[in-house]
């Protein structure tokens, strides 16, 4: 069935396109800002910022920089809706005060894992508000061309194993707290804003107006949106993406305005730049052993795990999660695993600490969220006690990699090296973050096969050291 789909397509764009977008990019003056509901957003992006704070200050510091791209790192996705809004509010409105006090004019997106997991359209209509952007036009664009996620067709698919699987059948649709029952995107426009936004109300951008009207059908189409419209976009490549980027700029150009909710493939592009970076690092010999940390539960995280612990490369710590939900004080519980991962990493030895396979979910949304943070906050609780600089960390998992970065490291800016795998990025954190300049891999629940955690371990360690640009 996918061959069919695929082989039925029109051919792509015949052009070079990306280059012409740079150069319209660079004309504006214009500062990307990505508000990143989960880490994994830059995933795409190299020698790019990415902030876990969002002072006035902080942010009038970088945009005095005149960056391309910068990545607001918010973990949205880990708060209930009322919390997730107040949030896109509060970092908007700084946005807006940092930009007006520096000149710098920015380009707000909201960038979502897996784009159709998250607080939509609240989070983005807040942002909208915020920003002076009520009016502009929502364009919801998921494909993630590295993950294997395409639009076709208006129906969003996940590539597994060259057979493309409808989204709603797949366990990210099964979410506890942003579950779906809609692959075609215009219906899950309707259901994710109950019926508020009919599916007959939403406009698409079809693979034909990409591909064979090009740039100029996609920017007709853009034009005749009326303000506030839904807009959702089909594509299975970043030919697609360079396509639609540079329709959007040109109906820009004649007033129209547009706050786009999308997934990290679309960043860079929206830039004019290459999309990612193959980053083979340099393997310092250090004494302490790496550092592995793994929350997220998909399944194929857990195959991921059950691969590297097969391998007995690595020292098991795992955190009962029943346990720890159990009333009652968890502090020798927490004790004793600090000590024995400080004394394993000592001694050299790598450790991965994970939580217990079994998932444990609440009677509703919210309740599953206040699980998942009390999970997180004792994941981040190990960090903090960590007394022995690990050699490197891979935090596995969105929000686990969020927490552990900027509230078990104290780490408010780092620098996006590029990735060490496809989909999976290298961050360098900040001086002042606990371990300083330490190498950070924030690895997605959804990203590899079943042997990529352990190849990513593996290539920490010492060996020739190598650049590749590129995808």
């Amino acid at each position: 069935m996918s061959d069919t789909i695929l082989s039925q397509l029109p051919a792509e764009y015949n052009g070079e396109l990306l280059p012409s977008i740079r150069e319209e990019f660079l004309k504006s003056e214009k500062t990307i800002v990505a508000l990143d509901d989960d880490p994994t957003g830059t995933q795409t992006c190299y020698d790019v910022t990415v902030l876990s704070s969002w002072t006035v200050p902080l942010l009038v510091a970088e945009l005095k920089l005149k960056p391309s791209i910068l990545f607001i790192l918010t973990n949205s996705r880990s708060l209930p809706e009322k919390d997730a809004v107040q949030l896109a509010l509060e970092v908007g409105g700084n946005l807006l005060a940092a930009s007006e006090e520096t000149g710098r004019a920015i380009v707000p997106i909201s960038r979502s894992d897996s784009t159709l997991r998250g607080h939509f359209p609240a989070e983005v209509n807040a942002l909208a508000d915020a920003v002076n952007m009520r009016g502009a036009i929502r364009i919801l664009f998921p494909a993630f061309i590295e993950g294997g996620r395409l639009t076709i067709g208006d129906v969003h698919y996940i590539m597994e194993q060259r057979t493309l699987i409808p989204v709603a059948e797949t366990s990210f649709a099964q979410d506890a707290s942003f579950g779906y029952r809609h692959s075609d995107l215009r219906e899950w426009v309707e259901e994710k804003t109950k019926g508020k936004t009919k599916a007959s109300e939403v406009t698409s951008i079809s693979l034909e107006d990409v591909r064979i009207g090009g740039p100029e059908r996609v920017y007709e189409k853009l034009l005749k949106c009326k303000a506030g419209e839904t807009v959702i976009v089909n594509a299975c490549s970043k030919k697609d993406i360079e396509v639609f980027v540079m329709g959007l700029l040109t109906a820009e150009r004649k007033g129209q305005k547009f706050l786009c909710r999308t997934s990290a493939t679309f960043v860079p592009i929206r830039a004019g730049l290459v999309s990612g970076k193959i980053l083979v690092p340099q393997k310092e010999k250090v004494s302490n052993g790496a550092l592995v940390v793994v929350g997220s539960y998909v399944p194929k995280t857990t195959s991921q795990l059950e691969h590297l612990l097969n391998k007995k490369s690595h020292q098991p710590i795992e955190v009962n999660v029943t346990e720890l939900l159990q009333p009652g004080d968890h502090l020798s519980y927490l004790s004793s695993i600090v000590q024995q991962a400080n004394k394993w990493l000592s001694d050299g030895k790598d450790v991965v600490i994970y939580t217990s396979r079994r998932l444990e979910t609440g009677s509703d949304a919210d309740e599953s969220l206040v699980i998942n943070r009390l999970i997180s906050d004792f994941l981040v609780s190990i960090v903090k006690g960590l007394t022995v600089r690990p050699a490197f960390i891979v935090a596995k998992g969105g929000i686990t990699s969020s927490d552990i970065a900027s509230k078990g490291l104290a780490s408010q800016r780092a620098l996006i090296l590029g990735q060490i795998i496809p989909g999976v990025p290298v961050w360098k954190l900040e001086e002042k973050s606990k371990f300083p300049g330490i190498t950070y891999v924030v690895f997605p629940g959804n990203v590899g096969d079943a042997t990529a955690l352990a190849e990513v371990c593996e290539k920490f360690k010492p060996g020739p050291v190598n650049v590749q640009e590129g995808i």
